[in-house]
């Protein structure tokens, strides 16, 4: 492979994916998306559609009926622990401090809690939670205990990460300063990222793409990918909140509530 080929090599891919909840019954037929390092890419559609399926067939928790999913190009098909997987709780323990919470995946694979510590503490004032090693999960924010989530997500070592919707349990404010800084981190950080939402603001905000997913797998009609959208994303560094008041956030957002009609 030449120094071009492996530029041009998504960070993480699904090609032709058909899924099933039960082995019998297909919920996603055909899905193929990629995502590049560095990028944040949303999935929508609406309820029971089997996103969240997908993301388990990503992360390798189920395996494809058909189809294969690539990390960096290698194949990765029902392979678990490759790929972060965020989900929509941020399941911090409420028995342990944040800097244990956020060091689990370290410690449960054996790393010496001292060596764990050291490497997770120069993140904490990166991540927004200076100050906040020794308190417990009770004592932080929604924002906050979300941003400790966040961070032990990356202490994973993956630099591909699947959200499922996140920033759902937060309160509106919250929820868009958090959107801002979450893709703020990753673009920083060189993370690709897929992020599932209901949203239709938060995927036009975040993604820089988004798929729009069709089907009704309940009524016997398997999920497939309807379009794949371009988000016109502002130059010169444009806030969320501003880009959300432009024609082409509004636009964006026509043409996706459209295709889910």
């Amino acid at each position: 492979m030449t120094e071009e080929d492996a530029v041009q090599v998504p960070a993480l891919e699904a090609r032709h994916l058909t899924l099933s909840w039960d082995g019998e019954h297909v919920v996603v037929r055909d899905v193929s998306l990629t995502v590049a390092p560095g990028e944040v890419v949303c999935l929508v559609g609406r309820s029971g559609c089997g996103k969240t399926t997908i993301l388990h067939a990503l992360s390798g928790l189920t395996r494809p009926r058909e189809g294969r999913v690539l990390l960096h190009g290698e194949d990765v098909t029902g392979v678990p622990g490759r790929i972060s997987y965020m989900l929509q709780k941020d399941l911090l323990l409420p028995s342990k401090r944040i800097i244990d919470n956020v060091c689990l995946p370290l410690t449960l694979a054996g790393t010496p809690r001292e060596e764990a510590y050291a490497k997770a503490r120069p993140l904490f004032e990166r991540f927004g939670l200076a100050g906040c090693e020794r308190m417990w999960p009770s004592e932080l924010s929604g924002g906050m205990r979300q941003r400790a989530a966040f961070l032990r997500t990356h202490l994973m070592g993956n630099d591909v990460t699947l959200l499922d919707e996140p920033f759902s349990a937060l309160d509106a404010l919250t929820r868009a300063d958090m959107r801002s800084w979450y893709c703020d981190m990753a673009r920083e950080l060189g993370m690709a990222t897929l992020a599932i939402t209901h949203d239709v603001d938060e995927a036009v905000t975040m993604a820089e793409r988004i798929y729009v997913l069709e089907g009704e797998p309940s009524a016997g009609v398997p999920s497939s990918v309807r379009e794949e959208i371009r988000v016109p994303r502002p130059a010169g560094g444009m806030s969320a909140a501003d880009f959300a008041l432009t024609d082409g956030f509004l636009a964006c957002k026509r043409q996706v509530l459209t295709l889910l009609r």
